[in-house]
C-alpha cells in the first residue's frame, strides 16, 4: 500500500497545478469547444473534437488532483530529521561495485513529477535507505540481485550540490488535432460536481 505523504512543495505544486488548470486552461479550452460548436456539423470539425477531448483530459486530472489534495498528508521538515534518511531527504550514494554517484531525493509518489532523481518513499531504493546515516551502508535489492551503496551525503534544505532534473509535463501534450479520437463526454451535472470538489480543496 502506498503511503499517502507528500512534502510541502509537492503539495504546493499540485495545487498551483489545479488552480491554472480550472482557472485559466479549463475556461480557455471550453471557449474554443462553444466556438468550435458554433460552426456547426460536428462530425467532421477537427477543432471541435480535439477540444472536447482535451476539455475531458483537464477534468480527468482535475478530478485526481482534487482526490489527491484531499487524501494526502503533507509532512514538514523536522529537526530532529537531521542527520538521518527520513522522508523529504536529499541524499548523495556511491555504488559499491563500479563507484558510481546518485543525487537523490525521497519524495511522495505523487510529487515526482517526471523528475529522474526524485524517487517514491515506496521504492526499494528509499526503502533502504530510510533511518540510516552519513557514511552507512545500504543494501538494496534489485532483480538482478542486491547491490551495496555508501551514503555520502544527506541535506534537508536543497543543497547546492544537488542537481534537480528538468520537469516534463508528459500527461498533457498536445497531439494533431486531426486525428481521430474518441471524445469523453462529460456531462453538465458531472461538470457541476467536478467544481464542487474543487471548491472543498480550497479550505484545506
Amino acid at each position: 500500500m502506498k503511503l499517502p505523504y507528500i512534502t510541502r512543495e509537492g503539495y504546493d505544486q499540485l495545487h498551483k497545478e489545479l488552480d491554472y488548470l480550472w482557472n485559466v486552461k479549463r475556461p480557455d479550452v471550453t471557449a474554443k469547444v462553444s466556438w468550435a460548436a458554433s460552426l456547426g456539423d460536428r462530425s467532421e470539425n477537427a477543432d471541435y473534437h480535439y477540444n472536447k477531448r482535451l476539455l475531458a483530459q483537464i477534468d480527468r486530472r482535475v478530478r485526481f488532483l482534487r482526490h489527491c489534495l484531499n487524501d494526502l498528508q503533507v509532512v514538514e521538515y523536522n529537526r530532529q530529521q537531521e542527520g538521518k534518511v527520513f522522508f523529504g531527504a536529499y541524499v548523495e550514494i556511491e555504488a559499491d561495485d563500479d563507484g558510481s554517484v546518485m543525487q537523490l531525493r525521497i519524495v511522495g509518489g505523487e510529487e515526482i513529477f517526471g523528475r529522474s532523481n526524485y524517487i517514491s518513499i515506496d521504492s526499494p531504493m528509499a526503502k533502504a535507505l530510510l533511518g540510516k546515516s552519513q557514511d552507512d551502508e545500504a543494501v538494496v535489492k534489485t532483480p538482478k540481485g542486491d547491490r551495496l551503496w555508501y551514503i555520502n551525503k544527506i541535506a534537508y534544505r536543497t543543497p547546492k550540490w544537488f542537481l534537480e532534473q528538468e520537469i516534463f509535463d508528459t500527461y498533457m501534450q498536445d497531439e494533431n488535432p486531426d486525428e481521430n479520437v474518441k471524445v469523453e463526454e462529460v456531462s453538465e451535472e458531472e461538470q457541476k460536481r467536478i467544481e464542487q470538489e474543487y471548491l472543498k480543496t480550497l479550505v484545506k
